[in-house]
């Protein structure tokens, strides 16, 4: 069977070389994660590691979306998660203190958790469970979390004991800082003028500042042999054993969740997908792909796999089939396993940019939550400030989730709640407990 045939090319209107170029567009538009995520996790598992971690990612996201294009046949693309790379560093290993193969395995099981939701259809118990407004403000918070990352690894915020954080003024004369100044500034002309790839070419402007400045050496080498050596099958399942851990697979579990939730939702509405009563056809073949590209990831070494909204642009350029993400998947493993030497002298401050940006657009979703109903808009702000304040997604998600029990219980509306969530909440209440050494178990 031809690829026009099977991708059913007349059915969307569409030929070879529009779905070709969308792919292209794709991965110009997310391929900035090839060196984004392992920066972000050698933070976690070392800088040796960058090797492995380049190929990680390039691997997973690739094997993934080759899956996507196949199985579930639609142009969405796949790679290490923006959010959950800075959740896994920064807030499980260097925040909780577990080891980086502790939290493999939690985004390992996370992983599996998902491909039982998916195949077994509970996945609609729990998204009718979750209100809409806990959903935008786990996505908006998680953005304010990338903002506050990105704005120190630039310099542009520093620690402070009278204020918590301040203006690091006294960065503004250290090259680093103008390293991340330039990628800031040609990211922001390339995205208005609609440029693809800008945060990919931020990131190379950068990066060719920081050598001329002796931020960064320059590369030995361009490309080298893809290697696994540092993470492959490295996770530790043993190290899940205890309530605090179980507390981390469950956070993985809900912003992965609800991430790819409203990221397909999202990518379907545009593409045309979306039928008149909101559902979305091949779902679960959409929701598994990403649940077995998790758990996959986590095997290979990196964090959570999810289905990308940059997506997104190559939809724009008119491609509506499995072919977009067939492309995107092949140059995923083509580029990405061979270009480890480049990932390795680029400094934080270059890939800084990609994550303020990143932020901004995961922000943008705040506008969907009804704040004139305050049962909804006060416990969506506790999740808002809560993640990027306590460095913690977990801690943000079980804030919204027990003050919106609370608030709804109190105005009288709690018919209004889930049962679900009573569940859940409970969990959380007793999760903060045991942090707090109230509770023992």
């Amino acid at each position: 069977m031809a690829l026009e045939d099977y991708f059913e090319f007349s059915r969307y209107n569409t030929n070879m070389r529009t779905e070709v170029l969308a792919g292209l567009t794709t991965f110009m538009t997310m391929s900035y994660i090839i060196f984004v995520n392992p920066l972000i996790l050698s933070d976690a598992i070392g800088k040796d590691a960058i090797p492995s971690l380049v190929t990680a990612t390039a691997l997973s996201a690739g094997i993934a979306t080759i899956i996507m294009g196949l199985y579930a046949r639609k142009p969405f693309a796949l790679a290490p998660g923006m959010g959950l790379n800075a959740y896994f560093t920064y807030g499980v290993v260097l925040g909780m203190g577990y080891s980086w193969e502790v939290a493999l395995a939690a985004v390992f099981v996370e992983g599996l958790l998902f491909i039982v939701l998916s195949v077994s259809g509970l996945r609609t118990a729990v998204i009718n469970a979750i209100p809409p407004s806990q959903k935008y403000a786990i996505g908006a918070g998680i953005g304010l979390f990338l903002t506050l990352i990105g704005m120190k690894a630039a310099g542009i915020v520093v620690d402070s004991q009278a204020t918590l954080i301040t203006l690091g003024t006294e960065n503004f004369a250290k090259p680093e800082f103008w390293v991340a100044m330039i990628g800031l500034v040609v990211a922001f002309l390339l995205m208005v003028r609609n440029i693809p790839g800008a945060l990919l070419f931020s990131i190379v402007v950068a990066t060719i500042s920081a050598i001329i400045l002796g931020v960064s050496p320059a590369p030995e080498s361009l490309f080298a042999l893809p290697t696994l050596d540092k993470t492959l099958f490295k996770l530790d399942l043993a190290g899940l054993m205890s309530v605090g851990a179980i507390g981390v697979v469950f956070a993985f579990f809900m912003v992965d969740f609800f991430d790819t939730l409203g990221t397909v939702a999202g990518l379907s509405a545009k593409a045309g997908f979306m039928e008149e009563d909101g559902s979305i056809p091949d779902s679960e073949k959409i929701l598994l792909t990403d649940a077995i590209g998790t758990s996959l990831g986590a095997l290979l070494g990196t964090s959570t796999v999810t289905t990308y909204i940059e997506s997104a642009a190559g939809i724009e350029e008119g491609g509506r089939t499995g072919m977009v993400a067939l492309v995107v998947g092949l140059l995923f493993l083509a580029v990405g396993l061979f270009v480890s030497p480049i990932a390795q002298i680029i400094p934080a401050q270059a890939t800084a940019p990609a994550l303020m940006i990143v932020g901004f657009y995961m922000l943008t979703v705040v506008r969907d939550i009804d704040f004139d109903d305050l049962t909804e808009a006060l416990p969506a702000f506790f999740v808002l400030v809560t993640i990027p304040y306590t460095y913690s997604i977990a801690d943000g998600i079980g804030a919204g989730f027990i003050s919106y029990v609370v608030l709804k219980i109190v105005a009288g509306r709690h018919r209004e709640v889930h049962p679900l969530m009573y569940f859940l909440a409970l969990i959380f209440v007793a999760y903060f407990m045991y942090l707090g050494g109230i509770i023992k178990f």
